[in-house]
């Protein structure tokens, strides 16, 4: 029998890999999409300024800003998309699940056991379109867990769960 197998066997059925069950929510394709497009609005604005300003590098820098343009608008007409189909999160009695990327896909489980702290972050643009994050932070070296792209009300509502679950938990957290 390969090692594989047997921890999975002797893995709790809710830590097993499996997809999260819920998705983020459908306000996050404009949230992303926002965020994509003021990036490179600042990344053009710049290379545009510099390139008003910087004669001699003219001849580089007008393609550079024109390979710029079309990569950001491909970012912009695919990324927020496709991120919102991968996006999933799920929490459990016995652990937090998240599923996140685009290009790169994350698949990551914290033990309820392991968590050590539970935030919510609401930056401007979240806020505008009544979203959050929770971020999950546990002793890991790969960083927090984060739940992007959670309604506003479901956010406060997994925070304070987490919350009350972990200080139920035996563990040390770490």
């Amino acid at each position: 029998m390969s090692e594989t197998r047997i921890q999975r066997e002797e893995a709790p059925p809710d830590l097993l890999p499996r997809p999260p069950r819920h998705r983020v929510e459908r306000r996050s394709v404009t949230w992303w999409t926002l965020r994509a497009l003021i990036g490179s609005g600042l990344l053009l604005g710049l290379l545009a300024f510099l390139t008003s300003q910087l004669e001699p590098a003219r001849p580089w820098l007008e393609p550079v800003m024109v390979v710029v343009a079309a990569l950001s608008v491909l970012r912009i007409a695919i990324m927020p998309t496709w991120r919102y189909r991968i996006h999933r999160w799920e929490t459990t009695d016995e652990a937090v699940y998240a599923l996140s990327g685009w290009l790169v896909r994350e698949w990551r489980v914290a033990p309820i056991s392991r968590i050590q702290t539970v935030d919510t972050k609401r930056g401007p643009l979240q806020q505008l379109l009544g979203l959050a994050t929770v971020t999950v932070t546990t002793g890991s070296a790969h960083g927090p867990v984060q739940l992007a792209g959670l309604d506003r009300e479901t956010a406060t509502r997994v925070a304070r769960r987490l919350t009350e679950i972990t200080q139920h938990t035996p563990g040390d957290a770490t």
